[in-house]
Formats: C-alpha cells, structure tokens, sequence
C-alpha cells in the first residue's frame, strides 16, 4: 500500500463523515415515509447554494481529475475550454431553460418532452438516457475512481470498483436527491480544497525553491507548446479539439445537451424552491467552472513538465499523487478526488431510478403504483444499475484518454436531443413525429458520419448532426401541415426575466472568459 497511516485516518475520516451526513438528512418523522417529490426532487425545496454545490460536485468526477488532466498532459490548455465553455453554457440555461422547467413543474426530462411532443418521444429518450447513464457514465466513473484508487494505494482495480459503488450506494439509495445534493456540499469543499492543495504543490515543485507563482511561470516556458486554448489543425489533438469549433461550434452542442436537457445535472435546479433560487445557484456554478482547469488540466501539463513516467495518459494525476504529496496532504487529496467520484457516483444513480421509475416503470408497468411503491422501485433501479456498471467498468481498461472517449460517444446523443428540445421551446409547428425522427436520426447520423468521414473531428461531426436533426424536425413540420402544435409552449418576454444580481454576476463571467482567451489564444 503506497499511503501512510495518517492519510488513511484522514480518508476513513471523511468516508465517515459523508456517510453520517447522508444517512442524518435522510431520516424520515416517525410515522412518515418519503414520497416520490421528496426522494426524487427533495420536496422542491433546495437553496441556491446547494445547487450549484451539488451541480459542480456532480459534475467533477474520476473523468475530470483523472481524466482531463491525462488529456492536460497530451494536448495541454485547450482542454480547459470544456469547463469555460461550461460557464457560459450555465448561463444560457439559467436564463432561458429553466423558466420553462419549474413553470411545467417536472420530475424528468422525458416528462417535459411527453407534455410538449408525445408518449413516444417520451419513452425513445428515455431509453437512450437511461443506456447512455448506465453503460457510459456511470462505468466510466467507476473505471477511471478505481484506477486511481490501483495507482495510490495498490488496491486491485475490481477491489476499487466494488468499495466505490458500495460507498456511494449507501446513503444515496436510501436517501433519494436530498442525501445527495446535501452531501454534495461538503463534497465540493473537499474537491476543491484537496485538488488546489495538489496543483500548489505541484507548481511549488517547478518553482524550484521560488513558490508556486514562479512554477507556473517556469511550467508556461517549459511547455509553451501546452497553453494555446485554440489548436492549429497540425496539432495532434486537433482530431479532439478541432481549432475554432471549441468556441464557435460543435462544442455547444455538447455544452448546451449537458447543462440544460441532461437529468442528471437539471435534476437539481428541478428541485429548486424558485425560479431566481436556480439561477442563482446555477451561476454560482458558472463562477467556480472559471476555476476548475486549475484543478484538473493544470496538473496533467505539470505531469508532463516533470518529465512522469507514465504508460498512458490518464496516469498522470494519479502519479502527481503518488510521488509529490507528503504525508498527510496525500490523504486530503484523495479524499477530494473521491469526493467527486463518490458524488458523481450518486447523483448518476439518482437520476437513473428518477427516469426508470417515473418514465418506464410507473406508465408502462406499474400505473397504479403508490408513492412507496415508487420510492421503493426507485432505490432497486439505482441498486441494479450500479451492478451493472461494477461488471462493465473493468472493460475500459484498454483506454487511453477515457474523457474523450466519454464525449465521443455521448455526442451520439446529444445533438439529437438538444434539437428536439430547442424546438419544444421555441418552435411551435415542431411535431412529436419530427421530434421522433431526430432522436433516432441523431444516431443515424452520427454513425454514418463516423463510418463516412472517420477522420473528422468528433465535435465537428456532432455540430453538423444537430444542424441535420433541427432540418429534419422542419422538415417534417412542412410535410405534415399541422400549422401551431397544440401542444406548443407559450412563451412570453417576461418568462425569461432575471435579476440585477444576476445580470452582473454573467457579466462578471464573460468578461473573465475574454480575458482568459486573450492571453492563451
């Protein structure tokens, strides 16, 4: 084992103290059983803080530290774009998504999507969340906790997987979207604290002696070719992240999919008390992604400074902790890189049960099932997925760098579905049989592209993916003559007003991004 008796107190120490906090908020009156809104959406009645804590720490998973910072130490800075890209996006679905969402009053996405299109647009995008939650996200979490679990303390990676989805299971099966957001909390002080800690002392080692200011001084000179944040088409991971289309394209489709139309993050500003308590917490996510690629891109590129000696990619931050941290720090970053694998773990399986249960379970096979019945089937689909994932994770050992896998395929996906929704809100001819034909198109698509044009940039064939999916939903429309849906969205100039705090706040964010891009173009 390559950890000290003192960061393993310090690790048992918050294993104990997550797994307290979960179960403590978990706990029910005497006399009282949770309902469906109280285990699915935590009685809609959480702060803005605790959004954006349980958004982030949702978010940042074994497939940001391990994996970015392995894409870091291959490609450099331009993968820091994911997560600047990401504020914006937060922004965007703050203001013009979630207005629509809580006025409808929704449990799931599927939801929204059977009260705009219909039953079969509903149950389609169902059953590819719940394939893409399962057989992608939650294994690749898995995988890539374990892996760094097997590189710091020597634990073979089965033994990983296994005590992962135990951990996490425990308090989120019980306790349903509460337990997780709240955990999630104190999650996200870890993860940050603990990740800073490891990019000071990994920049402190380049100093030299001179401080952690002088060491990224000394990291930017040393590995120039590393911060540009637009890549030439020379570049070798231009094929990942294709120049110009980071910023102007393919990449927002991606961006806007995940923030705004994906269970597992909207899942939370759905438990909002109120419209403006949501925003808020989704633009103080936006503040703390400017953050996030010092945490998890700038590592990989000090990796590759100190000259690591890894056999692939996704090792680099697993050997930053295994070889720079002393006795003590080492226990404090682990325990932050397990937080955001635990609460990603967590949050993936809630949103898997809230969409089995409410989406496939209740209207298909149960109708007349009661609120218990439903908090019950809720916890066994989050207990059955996470056995799946435990016997598919160790399949992705042959992977080099996995986040790009995970986009890659998930992009399947998304243009698709952000299609159909952008037409839900604003285009009212849209059609259930055009929203249809887009879901399945965008597999289509995708797959003949892929097969067509193997050497295009993923994110540039996920661009124009979308732009055939929002054709084929007008297309559509003209054939069927159908004129105003019934079944459109009234929106008014009003539904989309937000607060001076607000405003200023995504101003404040715009004008950091600017900056950033300006200096590292």
């Amino acid at each position: 084992m390559n950890i000290s008796a003192i960061d393993l107190t310090i690790f048992v120490f918050y294993c104990l103290l997550i797994m307290f906090v979960g179960l403590f908020v978990s706990r029910t009156k005497k006399g009282t059983e949770k309902d469906s809104k109280d285990y699915f959406l935590a009685g809609r009645g959480l702060a803005w803080w605790a959004i954006g804590a349980s958004i982030i720490a949702s978010n940042i998973s074994a497939e940001q530290f391990v994996g970015m910072s392995g894409s870091g130490y291959a490609i450099g800075l331009a993968m820091a774009t994911y997560e600047w890209i990401a504020a914006l996006g937060l922004i965007i679905v703050a203001k013009f998504f979630i207005p629509i969402f809580l006025e409808k009053k929704i449990f799931t996405m599927p939801q929204f999507l059977e009260e705009r299109f219909d039953k079969r647009v509903k149950t389609v995008m169902a059953i590819f969340w719940l394939a893409v939650f399962i057989f992608i996200n939650l294994t690749s979490i898995l995988y890539l906790g374990a892996l760094t679990i097997e590189k710091i303390m020597g634990f073979p990676m089965i033994f990983g997987i296994i005590g992962l989805a135990i951990f996490a299971g425990i308090y989120s099966i019980y306790g349903g979207l509460k337990a997780v957001a709240l955990t999630d909390v104190i999650q996200v002080i870890f993860l940050v604290g603990g990740g800073l800690i490891t990019t000071y002392i990994a920049l402190n080692l380049l100093g030299e002696g001179d401080g952690a200011i002088q060491g990224f001084s000394n990291l930017y000179t040393k590995t120039q070719d590393k911060f540009h944040l637009i890549l030439d088409k020379s570049h070798p991971g231009y094929k990942d992240l294709p120049g110009i289309s980071v910023i102007i394209g393919g990449l927002w489709v991606a961006n806007l999919y995940y923030w705004g139309c994906n269970q597992y993050i909207i899942q939370r500003a759905l438990a909002a008390k109120s419209v403006e308590e949501a925003q808020k917490g989704m633009i103080f996510a936006g503040f703390i992604k400017l953050f996030i690629p010092l945490l998890v891109v700038i590592p990989g590129i000090a990796a590759f400074a100190l000259e690591a000696p890894l056999s692939k990619s996704d090792e680099a931050y697993p050997w930053l902790l295994s070889n720079l941290l002393p006795v003590g720090v080492k226990g404090v970053a682990f325990a932050a890189l397990t937080a955001a694998i635990v609460s990603s773990l967590a949050s993936m399986m809630n949103s898997i049960s809230t969409i089995f249960t409410l989406d496939i379970y209740k209207p298909y096979l149960r109708k007349k099932a009661n609120e218990t019945e439903l908090v019950r089937t809720g916890r066994w689909a989050s207990f059955v997925s996470l056995l799946i994932a435990i016997a598919i994770a160790p399949l992705l050992s042959g992977l080099d760098q996995a986040f790009q896998y995970i986009q890659e395929f998930t992009g399947f996906i998304s243009p698709g579905a952000l299609s159909i929704f952008l037409a839900g809100f604003f285009y009212k001819r849209a059609t259930a049989n055009g929203a249809l034909l887009a879901a399945i198109g965008s597999f289509v698509f995708s797959g003949l592209l892929k097969y067509i044009q193997p050497e295009l940039p993923w994110m540039d064939r996920m661009g124009i993916v979308f732009i055939f999916c929002c054709l084929t939903i007008v297309i559509s429309a003209l054939i069927e003559k159908k004129g105003v849906s019934e079944k459109s969205i009234n929106i008014t100039f009003d539904l989309f007003k937000t607060t001076k705090s607000f405003n200023i706040a995504a101003c404040i964010i715009i004008i950091i991004l600017a900056a950033f891009y300006t200096i590292w173009w």
